[in-house]
Formats: structure tokens, sequence, C-alpha cells
């Protein structure tokens, strides 16, 4: 790809993007209280500022040229020089577009739903925190600048799950997503201290033109992408590390949009896509990314079926969603990866934004089995919602559809790849018609309060949730499978950042049309045939799911997440517990303690005894003086 420095028109705008939304906090958190209200709207104006730049990069730059340059040099120590600078190009302009345009939708939908709130302006600030660190983590133009944005989003996150931090299960759901992103993080910090010390740099330039100059499947190659890959787990909720996501359902529901859908959660993605070139050089990191991918896309959407909760459904959802994602990058396809990052984040901030809307109009009841009958009171919502659960389906034409497809498609030459995957995503299509059925039809299952208190959100929610759905309607159409004869642009467009990928990546699986077809038809009929099953067992039987006493055996440990939490709590925070407080017995109290009261009680006494020869008396010190002297002769004598 043809690289090189813009004119200084564009440096400026780019510069502009993050400064957008960190002014925007800066303005809340000093003046906040004065603004109220208006600060809620001049915080989503200034993200739509940083969205109509981002689009001007896009027409500007194309996929032909990239902008790189640096702001200032950070540290530098004989040839190595860490440097804070922004890198634009295809793979960072698709997420720019999609984290402001889709930040800048949750930031008008939340000027709705926290209308009520004490807490809003701290609410917006905390949101245009987020967003600057989001643009730093895809902007930068090295691993350094990265990390600062990686950590960044990972505090935001920390303070918006914990938001309403009165309630101490909220502040629990914080911590416990702090706790586990640290974990990850640990692993990417210590990746890029191998590549600072074995490649002689962090900027991607430096890194990348390192790793093609090294043997395939090198053991250095193997041992950064495997690192990197740990920090991925952490922030994209990957197996063992999920736990901490469906947990984070605590924060406001835009929180969960703006965490699940587009942004915090496919970091990990763009991180890997960001290093494909270091990926298809370590095919044994490729292997664990892709068996990773697939058992947490399986796993996840097993506990989905169970869940009750509107929120913890979309949970599950999306970290199984993620398993596929991960899947595909194991498999080679990392564009199709990012595809589904794409159109997923539409269909997804959508069923999170809606399900915000049905709790809103249901005055903050979330359990399904309590709702029903909610598409003649809420239409909008309910529409929406349906387009969203089509998308997340894989139901033609929605969005869904073509990149779900293209992954499957990728996975076809590895059977049983394949078959988990189209397991897992009619899994999905079941789960997802058993929440909207249970949601939207049969009878309204809750008290008659909330029936009376059932209204249609304002059209601060209403427009992001329509503006959403015709996203998820178009967005497919942005790669058509090559049976259907025309360009597939998104692929073409991010060409230039896997093209090297490619060369190295050896044999290319070709698929006939036929074959294409074939899987495309069997992708589709287990999706409707889910949908059918959801339809009879929830619609035709009216069956609600059973209370949380009646449920036994193997639905009952579904229902419970194959109680891993509880199983982490066993092995690994109860004995780091009872380590602790044997250390704070042995080591604190007996060891650390008894010196340093040791100490003082040395200090006091020898104090308390040499006051006794304070006693004024000149002659008395001068003896003491004399003897003093002997002593000092006396021991230069012998010595």
């Amino acid at each position: 790809m043809e690289q090189f420095i813009k004119p200084i028109h564009l440096i400026s705008p780019t510069l502009l993007i993050p400064l957008f939304p960190l002014l925007g906090f800066l303005l809340l958190s000093f003046f906040g209280k004065n603004l109220k209200q208006a600060g809620a709207w001049i915080s989503s104006l200034l993200v739509l500022v940083s969205f109509v730049i981002s689009i001007y990069l896009f027409k500007e730059l194309g996929n032909k040229q990239s902008l790189d340059f640096d702001v200032f040099t950070w540290m530098r120590w004989e040839n190595v020089s860490l440097n804070f600078g922004f890198l634009i190009d295809p793979l960072s302009l698709i997420m720019l577009l999609v984290v402001t345009g889709i930040g800048f939708l949750i930031h008008l939908y939340s000027i709705g739903y926290m209308s009520h709130d004490e807490g809003l302006t701290r609410f917006f600030a905390y949101l245009n925190l987020f967003i600057f660190f989001m643009l730093l983590l895809v902007m930068g133009n090295s691993y350094l600048v990265m990390f600062i944005g990686w950590e960044g989003v990972g505090l935001c996150s920390y303070l918006l799950i914990g938001f309403w931090f009165k309630k101490d299960a909220y502040n629990d759901a914080a911590k416990k997503a702090f706790v586990m992103n640290r974990i990850g993080d640990l692993g990417f910090l210590l990746g890029m201290f191998f590549m600072l010390f074995y490649m002689g740099g962090l900027d991607y330039a430096t890194v990348l033109s390192s790793a093609e100059g090294m043997e395939k499947g090198a053991p250095l190659l193997v041992a950064i992408t495997l690192l990197l890959f740990v920090g991925a787990m952490g922030k994209s909720a990957q197996i063992p590390l999920y736990t901490w996501l469906p947990d984070a359902m605590a924060g406001p529901t835009p929180v969960s949009a703006l965490i699940h859908a587009a942004t915090m959660v496919t970091a990990g993605i763009y991180m890997i896509v960001r290093s494909n070139i270091l990926y298809t050089l370590a095919p044994f990191t490729l292997e664990i990314v892709m068996w990773v991918g697939v058992a947490t896309s399986l796993f996840a959407a097993i506990i989905g079926i169970k869940q009750n909760d509107i929120k913890k459904v979309l949970a599950y959802s999306t970290v199984s969603q993620l398993g596929l994602m991960f899947a595909a990058l194991g498999l080679g396809a990392y564009t199709s990866g990012m595809f589904h990052v794409v159109t997923h984040a539409f269909f997804k901030a959508l069923l999170f934004l809606g399900a915000g809307s049905v709790i809103h109009a249901m005055g903050g009841e979330q359990d399904i089995r309590r709702m029903g009958g909610l598409w003649k009171y809420i239409r909008i919502t309910a529409i929406t919602f349906l387009i969203a659960t089509l998308a997340i389906s894989g139901i033609f034409p929605f969005a869904g559809f073509f990149s779900k497809d293209e992954i499957l498609a990728a996975a076809f030459h590895h059977k049983l790849v394949w078959v988990l995957l189209s397991v897992s995503s009619m899994i999905t299509a079941f789960y997802m018609f058993r929440l909207f059925f249970l949601t939207f039809f049969t009878n309204f299952r809750g008290t008659e309060e909330e029936k009376h208190h059932l209204h249609e959100s304002p059209w601060t929610m209403t427009v992001p949730l329509s503006l959403l759905a015709i996203c998820s309607v178009v967005a497919g159409f942005l790669g058509m499978p090559a049976v259907f004869h025309m360009p597939h642009w998104f692929n073409t467009f991010l060409g230039p950042v896997v093209e090297t990928s490619k060369g190295l990546m050896g044999e290319v699986h070709h698929m006939e049309h036929s074959t294409e077809w074939l899987l495309m038809g069997v992708a589709t009929a287990l999706a409707v045939a889910s949908i059918i099953i959801a339809f009879v067992i929830y619609l035709s039987k009216k069956q609600v799911p059973e209370s949380d006493e009646e449920t036994t055996g193997f639905a009952k440990v579904v229902y419970n997440k194959f109680y891993i939490d509880e199983i982490y709590d066993k092995v690994f925070v109860k004995p780091i517990g009872v380590l602790s407080d044997l250390l704070h017995v042995v080591v604190d109290k007996l060891i650390v303690d008894l010196l340093v009261n040791a100490s003082a009680w040395f200090v006091g006494f020898t104090g308390r005894t040499m006051r006794l020869v304070q006693t004024g008396n000149t002659g008395f010190y001068i003896f003491a003086m004399v003897i003093g002297m002997m002593v000092l002769l006396l021991i230069q004598l012998v010595l």
C-alpha cells in the first residue's frame, strides 16, 4: 500500500478527533453542575463532530493512502525511540466511523434514558472519556499508544459499570471487570516488553518489519502473539476471562451498548487484525485463537438459552459472537472477522438500546418472565428489536447473514469447526427469538402498575433505534458473497491492511459457487428451524420459563452458568484469601509488625535511659567528655 504523510490540512483534523470528546469530559467535569441537561447535549454534539471529521478523513484517504505521524517523542535511549503518534489507514478508518458513529447514537439515546438521573453530567463525562480512550486505542501508530487507550477504556468501564455506586452488587461487578481485565493486560504488557527488547521498538512499522524477517513459527513470535492474545481474552471476554462481561450488566443500559457492541469488547479483535502479520507468522497461536473462539462461541450460546434477564441474554450473546469473530481470526479470515465486528456493532447496539427501551417502559423490570404482549404498547421498539434479532440470527437479507456466512464459509475446510460454529449459530437464533417472543408476544405477565406504566420511549431514544435498524439491514451489502457476482467492498477496502498476510498464508481455499449456495442454504435452514422451535414452544404452547426453584437437572446447571463463577471462587478467590490471611498473621504481624514495634521499643528504651544522664550538672558533662576522649584514644592505640 502506498503510504505517505498527507499535507498539514489532514493532520490537524486527525488530532481533533480525540480532542473533542476529551474537551467534553473536561467541560462536564469542571462545569457540569452549571450545564446540567445542556451538558448532555454538548457532550453528544462533540462526539458527532468527531464522527463528521472521521467521514472527512474516510473520503480524503480511502484505502490507497495512509496518514502516519508522530506528535511528540515520549522517551529515547540509544537506537530506541518511543513516540506518541497516530496512524490513519483503512483499518483505523473503519473503527473510527464505528466508534464515533455508534458512540454518538448511544450519547443521543442516553439523553432520554438518563434524563432523570441525578448523576447525568457525571455519566456523560464518563462516556466522553471512554470515547476519547477508545479513539486513542484505534488511532495509535504503536502498541504503546494502543496500550494507553486499552488501559483507559478499562478504567472507564470500571467507572461506568459501577456508575450507580450506592449498590454494593454494582461495585462488585465493576471491581470484577477491572481485576479480570488487569489479568489480561499483564499478558499485553509482557508482550510489549518482548517487542521492545527483541524488536527494538513498539511502533507498528518497526515491529511488523522485524517480524517479516523472522522464520515462520519462530518461538519469539509465538510467545509475543500468545501474550497479546491473553490481553485480547481479557478485553474481549474469551474463555477463561469472560465472566466479567455478563456481570457488567450492572451499569446503565447505554453503557452495556457502548461496551458490548462496537467499542471496548472489540478491542481484542482490532489488536489481532492490526497485528495480523505477527499472527500469520505464528500458526500455532492462530490454532489456539481459533479453538478458544469456537469454545467460547458454543459455551456462551448454551448458557444464553436459560437466562431470563433481558440484558444477561444479550451479554452471553455478545460473548458468543465475539467467539465467532476470534474463530474467524484463527482461521486467518481477518477481514471476515472485522466485517462481523461492524455488522455486530449495529445489531448488538440496537438490541441493547432496544432492551433499554423495554426496561424504560417496564419501569425498571428486566425479567422476561414478567413481560409479554409489549408489541402493541411500544411498537417502534418492538419492530427495531425484531430487525436486530433477525440480523443476529443470520436471516437474509439482514446484516448478520452476510458476515456470518463469510465466517462459516471460511471454516468449511475445517469441518469440525464449521459444525460447531453452525450449532452455535443455530442456538443463537433459538434463544434470541425466545427472548423476542417472551418479551413482545403472548399475554402481559407483569403487574397492573407496570402495565399502566407502559409507554413508548421519547424521540431521543427511538431515533437511534431507527437509525441502527436501517444499518442492521443495509450493512451486510458491504460484503456480498461471491455467488452474487457483486464487489465485496469491505474486503477490497481492508485489503491493503492484510495483503502481506495473504501472501504468507500459502494455500488459499477456493470455494465452488454450488458449495457456497449449499452452505448459505444450510445456515438459513438451521436458523429458520431454530425460530420455528422457539415459535412452537413460546408462542403456540405459550410456555413461560420455569422459576428458579423449579429448574432442575442440566437446565439448572446451564441456568447457573455451569457454576464457573463458583469454581473460580473456590479455586482462586478463597485460596488467595486464605494465603492472604496466613501472610497477614505470619509475615505482617509476626515479622513486620514485630520488627517495627521492637525498633520503636528499643528507641524508646534508649531514649528513656539516656535521659537519665541529662542532669544539667556541668562537672558531670566535663567528666563524660574526658572519659569519651580516653575511650577514643584507647581505640586508636589498639587499632
